[in-house]
């Protein structure tokens, strides 16, 4: 005759399953959960890259307008110099020769 023990029907192949479920849904919920993080920590980042563009951009155009204003100015100076010159072709050589004395005895 064979005898049936609770050890042989036992809860524990009922728990085991029961626990595995249970540790498979943890699973799925932590999954779940980094992936949200991770969407949230994603678009912070790619706002944060958007304004920084858009920063960089701004700046760029700035630099733009500055570079062309220190473009005219150099025209502008070139040419007063020129005039200068012609005009006054003594007076030019006399601060060439004086600045040229002066930067000779600075670069010693």
């Amino acid at each position: 005759m064979t005898t049936i023990t609770s050890s042989s029907i036992g809860p524990s192949s009922a728990s085991s399953s029961f626990d595995e479920t249970r540790s498979g849904n943890a699973s799925a919920e932590r999954l779940t959960s980094a992936s949200i993080a991770v969407d949230r920590i994603a678009t912070g980042a790619h706002h944060a890259v958007d304004r920084i563009a858009a920063a960089a951009s701004s700046a760029a155009d700035r630099l733009n307008v500055k570079g062309e204003d220190l473009l005219a100015a150099k025209d502008r100076w070139a040419q007063a110099c020129s005039t200068y010159v012609k005009d006054n072709p003594l007076t030019a050589l006399g601060i060439a020769a004086a600045v040229g004395f002066l930067i000779s005895r600075w670069v010693r």
